[in-house]
């Protein structure tokens, strides 16, 4: 038996979830393996709906411009009743919110998340299953498994079980998962149909017997291609898997099952008993049975070991929620875990991925298991919250032990997400920059708002003590930006501070020329916002002190943390 120690952390599964975990470490300069039993990557159409935190995210990991490009736009849902058509639904977005909502089939964003990991120099192990695993203070010991049978032992720092609902990584670690599983099964199929109806909108049709009760549904999500979409509907008798939930070794039925999977006939048949418009279905791709459970772990990790998507949460399709979850799982922890494996990790950073992605997953299944029952119409919350709270705006760590407390006033707070802006503009560009531009492929950094060079921010102290505060309190993993209120009486660009540090490099300015990032941030005097990795403000400080500063700082990185 082959031995290995030479990797810092191992992932187990290369699906949306795996893939953008080690993607993310890597990019951080991490040591990951990424192992997956399947051969190839499947051509399935599973999950389909991009959520706009999802490109926030892949706009963050340098990956939005590719992803844009491949998907195509979800502008909204036409709905049908009994054959009657209903009011259409738009998804509509403050102005603000960078990007909107889209559809990709998952082969595809499986493709895009790997060729982006091979550019670290990684590719995925295929083939390849873990078998087992135990862990210990110091580290986990893998034993791994080849599709030709051969076994290797893998001494890893960290384990990431990104392995789905059957997960092996969830069982090996004894993690409940309570939940239940829906009676009803779906056919899916991706396919192509010839009706004239708008692109860009799903489609939901339904019909509801004498109690009003749906007895029969049919929902087609738009796909890349003239006329292609990934439908779901109801399945008749002679197709029906129930009894593999009896047979199911774990006893969870979730996502496509075996056996024989839809023809075109039966795709037509419910084509011509519920589509807004006479149709014919053709070029199918592919048709399976699909059953749905909802279930939650008991906790995201212990020690050394994680789980994360559906591993950890599995829930209704109602939304598009589920693989826009599980990629903000990963997301949220491999920060953590580089610094970890940097030695420059508070000691309770990592406990904190628990404690701030639990409670989106409980809420996630929760939502999606009522709009599933009760249908999204019925949701309590008014249209824009609805629509905020669908693309994944909402989601926020108020409360977490890694953020500062939230305070009170007006503007994002400590463990809220980031919002963009438009309008920062630089001596040098000829055009205005968006906030996002300028967090691109950057980790922690601090921005400090109505700070000049040579001057006090505020009433606190001068801006070379928070600067050093910022990179010693982070071993220098830290960067700093300014952002200026623009002054009206004086060329927007020409009077900017030039702002020398100790080494003789310049911290970057950015003048907020339309009042943009004081209008959404409701900055008013000075203040520092301190930006994690995924997005979300860890402090918000005003005006700004080292001392608190080096306080927020220090529940994240370690004491005197290792140099970057």
């Amino acid at each position: 038996m082959a031995h290995t120690y030479a990797t810092d952390v191992l992932v187990v599964g290369a699906g949306p979830v795996g893939l953008t975990a080690a993607a993310e470490l890597r990019r951080r300069g991490v040591s990951c393996r990424i192992v997956d039993r399947l051969p190839a990557r499947l051509p399935f159409a599973k999950a389909v709906g991009i959520q706009p935190r999802t490109f926030e995210v892949w706009d963050r990991m340098g990956l939005a411009r590719t992803a844009l490009e491949a998907a195509v736009p979800m502008r909204g849902q036409f709905l049908y009743v009994n054959g009657a058509e209903q009011p259409r639904i738009d998804l509509a977005l403050p102005p603000e919110v960078p990007y909107g909502f889209a559809a990709l089939p998952q082969y595809e964003t499986e493709r895009l998340l790997d060729a982006h990991l091979g550019r670290f120099g990684t590719m995925v192990e295929r083939g390849t299953e873990l078998v087992s695993f135990g862990q210990d203070a110091d580290g986990v010991t893998c034993r791994l498994r080849a599709a030709s049978g051969a076994e290797e032992e893998v001494r890893t720092r960290y384990l990431v079980g990104c392995d789905g609902a059957h997960s092996i990584v969830r069982k090996g670690l004894g993690l409940s998962f309570e939940g239940g599983a829906f009676a009803e099964e779906y056919m899916l199929a991706d396919v192509r149909v010839d009706w004239d109806l708008p692109p860009g909108y799903a489609v939901r049709a339904m019909h509801l017997d004498g109690a009003g009760a749906v007895d029969d549904v049919l929902v087609c999500i738009p796909l890349p291609g003239r006329g292609r979409y990934r439908m779901s509907m109801m399945v008749p008798p002679e197709l029906s898997t129930a009894g593999q939930a009896e047979a199911a070794s774990d006893g969870i039925t979730h996502g496509l099952q075996s056996g024989r999977g839809p023809g075109q006939a039966d795709v037509q048949t419910v084509l011509d008993r519920l589509s807004p418009q006479p149709t014919t279905a053709f070029d199918i791709r592919w048709t399976s049975v699909f059953r749905i459970s909802h279930r939650i772990v008991d906790r995201y990790g212990d020690g050394r070991v994680f789980v994360a998507g559906d591993a950890a949460h599995i829930h209704p399709p109602t939304g598009a929620q589920g693989m826009n979850t599980g990629i903000q799982d990963a997301w949220n922890l491999a920060w953590k875990l580089a610094l970890a494996c940097a030695g420059a990790a508070h000691p309770g950073l990592l406990a904190g991925y628990d404690a701030e992605r639990r409670p989106v997953g409980e809420e996630v299944v929760g939502r999606t298991v009522r709009h599933a029952v009760e249908g999204m119409e019925n949701d309590p919350d008014d249209a824009a919250t609805l629509m905020m709270r669908e693309a994944q705006l909402l989601v926020g760590y108020r409360g977490s032990p890694s953020v500062d407390p939230a305070g009170a006033g007006g503007g994002p707070r400590s463990g809220d997400r980031v919002p963009d802006c438009a309008g920062l503009t630089g001596p040098i560009t000829g055009y205005p920059m968006r906030l996002y531009d300028v967090l691109r492929e950057r980790d922690h950094v601090l921005l400090l708002y109505g700070a000049r060079a040579g001057s006090a921010p505020g009433s606190g102290p001068a801006l070379d003590e928070l600067v050093r505060t910022a990179r010693e309190s982070s071993g220098g993993r830290m960067e700093v930006c300014l952002v200026r209120a623009a002054d009206p009486d004086s060329d927007a660009d020409a009077d900017v501070d030039v702002v020398v540090e100790a080494d003789g490099t310049t911290l970057p300015v950015y003048t907020d020329s339309r009042g943009e990032f004081a209008r959404l941030y409701a900055a008013e005097e000075p203040t520092a916002f301190v930006i994690r990795p995924d997005g979300y403000l860890g402090a918000r400080l005003s005006p700004p002190a080292p001392r608190q500063l080096a306080a927020h700082l220090a529940h994240v990185f370690a004491a005197n943390p290792p140099p970057n």
